[in-house]
């Protein structure tokens, strides 16, 4: 058996509404990778969609994911990969456009998918990340 002494951390964040316990975790890292949940524009309160198209709910995401890779130790730049799901990609420049507003230099590796729903008809954005703490050049 493959012994390891690298153990799995969940990191929180105010601004972030964590999910019900026993559904899923919204950050985790394991050594120097952190692994972000897909996360929407909902609000605090978990029912609210904030932003009412793709580039206001991206901003949002953003900030999410920025405060979560903090909380967790590491920077925006150290987000190596991005999933973003999006309900019309026809639409797809908002969410480029708000990506832009979070990062600099060499972007994440990225995937944009389109899909028929999200979980709820309002929200249009989607977007999971990966980051590994310390591998940025800031």
């Amino acid at each position: 058996m493959l012994e390891t002494t690298v153990k799995k951390q969940r990191h929180y964040a105010d601004t972030v509404a964590e999910p019900a316990a026993g559904m899923w975790s919204n950050c985790l890292r394991v050594g120097d990778q952190i692994f972000i949940a897909g996360l929407t524009s909902r609000g605090l309160d978990g029912k609210t969609i904030l932003g009412d198209n793709e580039y206001e709910q991206a901003k949002v995401i953003f900030q999410k994911i920025k405060d979560l890779v903090e909380t967790a130790g590491a920077v925006m730049d150290d987000v190596v990969k991005l999933t973003l799901y999006v309900t019309d990609i026809k639409n797809n420049e908002g969410v480029w456009k708000a990506r832009q507003e979070f990062f600099t230099g060499d972007f994440p590796a990225a995937a944009l998918v389109e899909v028929s729903a999200l979980a709820d008809p309002k929200i249009l954005v989607e977007i999971e990340a990966i980051a590994v703490a310390g591998c940025s050049s800031n």
